[in-house]
This record gives C-alpha cells, structure tokens and sequence, in this order.
C-alpha cells in the first residue's frame, strides 16, 4: 500500500521536500538520501610531529615495527593470522621466561590485560590484599574494589619498596586470596624484589599478581623461577610496541581458581574463560576456535614483530642494554646537578624518576624539551605531580645518543631558568 501524508500548504519547500525525501526513504530501500551536512574543512592528511618519546612510554617503536603494521591484513579466522598468534605467545613467553600455556596478548592496552587478570580472579568477597607504593597502587586498590568488597591494603613511602617482613605482617592479618604488587612502579621507577613472595602466597593459598609493565624486556624477570601465578604487561614501554595489545600470563594456580568461579567474570569482553576457546587450542582436540571478537590485526602483527626483535637480541642483551643505558643517564645527571628519586638498589634502568630541583619550573622543562628537542618527557602522578619528572630509555630508545641528546635538552633548560649547576 502506498504510504500517504499531507502538509500545511504554507510549510516551507525545503521542509516539505526534507520530508518527502525521508518519507520516501522509509518506503524505497534502493533510495539513496542527501547528506545532513558536509564533510569537516581543515583536516589534512595525517603528518604527526616526529617525537623521541623518553617519557614513561609509549617509547618509539622498532623501524620493524612499524613495517609490520603496515603489511596487508588478513581475517583473525584465517588460519595464517591463528599461527602468527602461536608465534607471539611463544615469544612472549620468552621475554617473560614462563612455560604457561596461558599466555596470550590482550586486545587492549596494558590496562585491559590489568583489568582483565582482576576480572578473572576475583570474585565477590574474596579478600585482596594490594601493596600500595605508587600511583598504580592506587589504582590497584582501586580497580580490586570493582570486583570484591574486600581490599586491604599495606603503604610504603612512594618511591620506596617492600621488605617480606613487612609483606609476611600484612598477609598474617589480612590472609588474602589474591596479592597484588608492582613489580616495577612506573609512577616512581622503583623496582620491587619478588624472591619469597611466591612462598608467602602458597602459605596462605594466595594467588600471586604482579605488574612488570615497565620491567617486561629491559629487566631480569622471570615468571616461573619466582612462582609468579598471574602477571600481565604494556607493549609500550622495553617491548617496543605501540600500545594496543597487552601481554597476560596465568599458571596453573591461577587458571585453577578461575575455573572454580561460582559466578561469571564481570566483565564480558574480558572474560578470558571465552577467550580461551580462541586463544588457545586444546591438546588433542579437532573443535574449530570460537569466535569472541574481533582481534586488532594490525597490532598483532606489531606485536609479534616487537618480540621477534627482542628475541634476536636476546633477553640477556637487552638486559644489559637497558642497564648502560640507565647507568649512562645516572652519570649525565649528577654532571647537570640533578639526582633521581629512587635509590639506587631498587632503581629501575627503564624508568627513572629525576627530583625537580627547588626553584624550578617542572612544567616548563617539559615544554622546553619539546619546543626545542622535540622531546617528549613527563611530569609526576599523584604524590609525585611537580615534585620528579619521568624519564624512560625503554626499547628502541634505549641508546646512548638519546641519552647526550637529553642531558644537552636538560642543560638548555635550567641554563634558561638560571638553575644550571655544573
């Protein structure tokens, strides 16, 4: 039947011929309608700055890396994108010197795959126990609090680590399910020992989460000789990766306690019970993968391409790449007059935090960097926003003419406020 309507004979044409044209549009499906509006004016093609980014990541990628990106897709069915997959499992569990079977790259930044091992772990009620050092400390306890209405939580001055005594007093009074730590901070640079903490966990039946985002690939990790349970990571920072995959591993303890869940993991896209059907292939099974969505391509090829790099130079190599490196940079600083925040034990070669002089403008050094050198550098979070500036030679980056080419940006910067000490 044909669909019929009046007008006001004084309503205006376009108006009448707007409707008309909807009108005829719900009736015809081969209609094709006028746009509202035109495209936007002013937006050329894309031409970013070229950044040296020596903050606390996203760092440069490897020239492989981009390369990578940008080589023709294939679907995330198709069974050359499911071996490309096998393969960056199996270099991740290199850098992260595991043999769990779980291990896998998040469809998401490093926060998915932190969220996602929180999701999958907790459950309401269980007790989470977070060591609270640094800004991402917070974050734990907060991110926990989302799952469990029971977070305790144990604090040492930012920038400081934690002794096992201190972690034995705290898991004797909260007898957790989960424990939580960093085991590199990347809002203070301090790097965390884990040797004993896997024995505390299994003491009180814990499950044992740790953060290596800014420790993954530029600093001795090992997930099986610490008996780590779960663990996740950035592909930004040592990796090399741009952000958009993000390594998780659990073991046998963890992936049990997930399988124990009386109720489904809250949060469906991170639900990694799903996930597993298409991450991984069960031994001796002929069922096809299931889909649960649509993996970044792309990124998974920066990814496994990221880790190839890494596992051509060598864990060890890069190790000590980083360490150089970061020694290099601790020696330009006491030459300019300025020290970091962490001491020097517990200081992470990736990640360092500078103290920001008395009488200086923090803010304005970054901006000198970047105006000037085209450098990208960032201030504190939290406790330590004005008080340190964040500095990382992670990756790509980790070289030693980044390093001169800094210290140079950092003179001219105090030379200009007065503050220059040499």
């Amino acid at each position: 039947m044909a669909l019929t309507f009046r007008l006001a004979a004084n309503a205006a044409p376009a108006r009448r011929a707007a409707v008309c044209a909807s009108r005829a549009f719900s009736t015809d499906p081969a209609f094709i309608p006028s746009q509202e509006f035109g495209p936007p004016t002013g937006i050329g093609q894309l031409n970013p700055p070229p950044r040296l980014m020596l903050g606390p990541g996203p760092s440069n990628a490897h020239p492989r890396v981009y390369t990578a990106m940008a080589t023709p897709m294939v679907g995330h069915m198709d069974a050359h994108f499911i071996h490309l997959m096998e393969e960056a499992k199996e270099l991740l569990r290199y850098a992260w010197q595991t043999k769990n079977v779980f291990t896998v790259p998040v469809s998401g930044t490093g926060s998915a795959a932190w969220e996602a091992a929180h999701a999958n772990l907790t459950e309401y009620g269980d007790v989470t126990l977070c060591a609270v050092n640094g800004y991402f400390g917070e974050r734990a306890v907060d991110m926990s609090s989302r799952y469990t209405n029971n977070v305790a939580r144990i604090d040492r001055p930012w920038g400081e680590v934690f002794t096992i005594d201190e972690l034995k007093a705290a898991f004797a009074k909260y007898k957790p399910q989960i424990f939580w730590i960093a085991h590199a901070e990347t809002s203070t640079g301090a790097r965390q020992p884990l040797e004993g903490v896997a024995d505390l966990c299994r003491e009180y039946d814990c499950i044992f989460l740790t953060d290596t985002v800014t420790s993954i690939g530029g600093v001795p990790l090992f997930i099986d000789k610490w008996g780590v349970d779960a663990a996740y990571a950035g592909g930004q920072k040592a990796l090399g990766i741009p952000p958009g995959m993000a390594p998780l591993t659990m073991g046998e303890r963890a992936l049990e306690k997930m399988s124990r869940r009386k109720e489904p993991v809250k949060n469906w896209y991170l639900d990694m019970n799903m996930i597993r059907k298409y991450m991984l292939a069960e031994p001796g099974s002929t069922a096809p993968r299931s889909y649960h969505h649509t993996a970044p391509i792309s990124m998974l090829y920066a990814f496994r391409e990221g880790l190839k790099v890494l596992s051509e130079e060598g864990l060890e190599n890069a190790w000590k790449r980083h360490r150089e490196t970061g020694e290099l940079f601790w020696e330009g600083l006491k030459e300019i007059g300025l020290e970091p925040h962490v001491d020097y034990q517990y200081r992470l070669p990736t990640l360092t935090t500078v103290k920001i002089p008395e009488g200086v403008d923090g803010k304005a050094v970054v901006k000198h960097c970047l105006d000037n050198y085209n450098i990208e550098i960032a201030g504190g979070l939290g406790q330590l926003a004005g008080v340190v500036w964040r500095i990382g030679f992670m990756g790509y980056n980790s070289k030693k003419e980044n390093v001169l080419t800094l210290c140079a940006a950092f003179k001219s910067a105090l030379k200009e406020q007065g503050k220059l000490k040499m």
